[in-house]
């Protein structure tokens, strides 16, 4: 898997090199990698806990506490980005609370880019998920909504696709494939739920096969949450 830190004032741009430290004004924060692979954010900082970062034109007494961090800020971007190709967080997630009062913040993220298979199964229809032999199934995330007007759309009255606001994230298809070789489950709301009645709904998955005879794949997305920064 590939590695990358970003920093920035609440926000940082696209990156695919093993780090990177910006200083950008107001755009949100975008995480992105490669389109074959999905996010796992490993730590995540929004505070300040070096005078230097993001210190040019500021006053010093803006800089000099170092020891400040958002409680659960961790938490909030893994809940938004992981197991997503791209994800975006704007800088009112981050100005919910005020950690230092007083002191210049940044985001400081460091996330790591996990291989992973694409599939979009369309309402009703069933997720087929294979391995091949000797290798098991690891879910990286599940979704279950809309989140354009073009996927599954044939045949469709344009009602039935116009709201791409819908999104469910949904464990069952984690908790039905991770260590199987295969793996089958239908795309309904009687399955998962209706986030938006009435909106013509597709499951999109990201998952891997891996060695059955190892845990290399799953232990590194479980490290990539475990621990937060203070």
């Amino acid at each position: 898997y590939v590695s990358a830190t970003l920093r920035g004032f609440g926000v940082l741009s696209k990156d695919t090199s093993a780090s990177s430290q910006e200083e950008l004004g107001i755009k949100p924060l975008t995480l992105w990698f490669i389109e074959s692979g999905v996010i796992g954010v490993q730590a995540a900082l929004y505070g300040r806990a070096d005078s230097e970062i993001c210190s040019q034109g500021m006053f010093a007494s803006q800089t000099l506490r170092t020891n400040c961090s958002q409680q659960g800020f961790q938490r909030v971007l893994q809940a938004r980005c992981d197991g997503k190709r791209e994800c975006e967080l704007s800088q009112n997630v981050v100005r919910t609370s005020d950690p230092c009062f007083g002191t210049y913040k940044y985001i400081d993220t460091t996330y790591a880019c996990f291989p992973a298979r694409h599939i979009v199964v369309c309402e009703t229809s069933y997720l087929n998920l294979r391995c091949d032999e000797g290798q098991v199934l690891f879910v990286y995330s599940a979704d279950y909504g809309r989140h354009d007007r073009t996927t599954c759309s044939f045949d469709r009255p344009a009602v039935q696709v116009q709201n791409v606001q819908c999104s469910l994230r949904v464990n069952k298809v984690a908790e039905r494939c991770n260590g199987k070789s295969s793996c089958t489950i239908q795309a309904t709301n009687s399955e998962f739920g209706d986030p938006c009645v009435g909106t013509y709904k597709y499951l999109e998955v990201y998952y891997t096969c891996h060695c059955e005879c190892s845990s290399f794949t799953h232990e590194l997305w479980e490290n990539s949450s475990d621990a937060e920064v203070q």
